[in-house]
């Protein structure tokens, strides 16, 4: 085997990241053990000396902000995956796909900060935006790009002593949901279990056995799949063919100063710079992707808190219905700029707006052409719009008398028959002043 060092520079960045304290020496292990994904019946790791330790992670929680602390962050090399046949003709078998043998992978080791399962999809969804921004994977839970494996045991007091039930792990869960849900399950399933007598807790300081547990997403449910290994069932020693890695402070210092700005860093800074709230900050901020298409917008000549609305809901919208990314949209930054410079500037309505900005989605046409081939302009000229006014004041003298009566929320519905009979041209404010000066007089 040999290590790739863009992989050391990929665990370089998220240890920076999350504060971890790189190690100036760590080594490679063998981690003996045979299971059907593992060929070599050994798998390359770190045990005595991880890449990096300790450090910590932010999530946002029902009670503000918790600090989850790591333990370590160390380089393993992937296993297979195996895959049980459905197939009528290999029904009841288990398949090997050992295609990602040997992909370079890191693992990030939490201590047991997670209070509950929120938490726990809290603290997933972080390490998940933070390795996207870093640019060291892309994400993909279903690919099985990013998964998680979670340790889970229940806390109890009674009478006065602190208690604990056995640890059980779940692995390879690929969905935040689906971890969630498991951690759930296996709550459930040890508070039942201490009810009926069938488990008994231990105090904190006490040993017990721990367990792998298997999640059936289909019954909802964890089902025990084997007893858990200690660290000297897997009989580690140094890899004879891995030297140690020995990282200097200069290395270190390179690859801080290419960091990309993180989510935390950016959503202070948009609310601060662009003067929007912190929710519309966070929303921007969760996708690297779509932070810098709103701020590319915006560097375009967009009003900020007019970009941030219509990404957040226009933008994002159209790529959730259409399963895209932002890569993929065809509304680029500077022509959703100057469709928000048109609507500003009264150009064009807000209904308006949204009709070019659907055909934008669809052919990424220029705004100003296509309002200008529809004519699509905005109608703004004060005696044609009094004509509408009155037109459509004489085509309804109850709803009126009604106004004139005290039911003021009527003028609503005499600005949307304007619009109507404008075929959404007319510019809304002033049909707003022209009717109070018409209904008041």
């Amino acid at each position: 085997p040999v290590l790739n060092r863009q992989v050391v520079e990929y665990a370089m960045r998220m240890a920076l990241a999350v504060h971890s304290e790189i190690q100036p020496k760590s080594v490679f292990a063998r981690k003996n053990y045979f299971y059907p994904d593992l060929p070599k019946a050994y798998q390359i790791s770190q045990f005595e000396q991880p890449f990096a330790e300790g450090g910590y992670v932010e999530i946002e929680t029902e009670r503000g902000e918790k600090r989850v602390r790591l333990v370590r962050i160390h380089m393993e090399e992937d296993a297979g995956k195996l895959v049980h046949a459905e197939d009528s003709g290999l029904a009841g078998e288990s398949l090997v796909d050992v295609n990602r043998c040997g992909v370079p992978l890191l693992e990030i080791v939490s201590e047991p900060d997670m209070a509950s399962p929120e938490e726990a999809y809290q603290f997933l969804t972080k390490v998940r935006q933070l390795v996207v921004y870093l640019g060291i994977c892309d994400g993909n839970m279903e690919k099985g790009n990013l998964r998680a494996d979670v340790n889970v045991n229940l806390r109890l007091e009674r009478d006065g002593e602190l208690l604990k039930t056995p640890i059980a792990e779940i692995k390879n869960l690929n969905s935040f949901r689906y971890a969630m849900r498991a951690i759930e399950a296996l709550v459930r399933q040890q508070n039942a279990m201490m009810e009926d007598g069938e488990l008994t807790p231990v105090p904190l300081e006490a040993s017990a056995p721990k367990s792998t547990l298997l999640w059936d997403a289909d019954q909802g449910e964890v089902r025990f799949m084997r007893g858990k290994e200690q660290a000297h069932d897997y009989r580690y020693f140094p890899d004879p063919d891995l030297v140690p890695i020995e990282v200097d402070v200069a290395w270190i210092e390179q690859v801080r100063e290419n960091l990309p700005e993180l989510p935390d860093a950016r959503r202070e800074r948009f609310a601060a710079e662009y003067g929007i709230p912190e929710y519309d900050a966070g929303v921007l901020t969760t996708e690297r992707s779509v932070a810098q298409y709103y701020e590319d917008v915006v560097r375009s000549g967009a009003d900020p808190k007019t970009a941030s609305n219509w990404v957040m809901g226009d933008v994002l919208r159209v790529l959730k219905d259409r399963k895209i990314g932002i890569g993929d949209f065809k509304v680029r930054p500077a022509p959703l700029a100057a469709l928000l410079k048109l609507l500003d500037e009264g150009t064009i309505s807000g209904k308006i707006a949204r009709t070019v900005f659907g055909e934008m989605a669809e052919t990424g046409a220029d705004p100003k052409r296509i309002v200008e081939q529809k004519g699509l302009v905005q109608i703004a000229d004060t005696g044609t719009l009094e004509a509408m006014v009155l037109e459509v004041i004489n085509e309804h003298p109850k709803e009126v008398a009604a106004y004139r009566g005290g039911k003021k929320k009527l003028l609503g519905f005499f600005v949307g028959q304007v619009m109507r009979t404008s075929g959404g041209k007319a510019n809304p404010k002033a049909i707003n002043q022209l009717l109070k000066e018409r209904l008041e007089s």
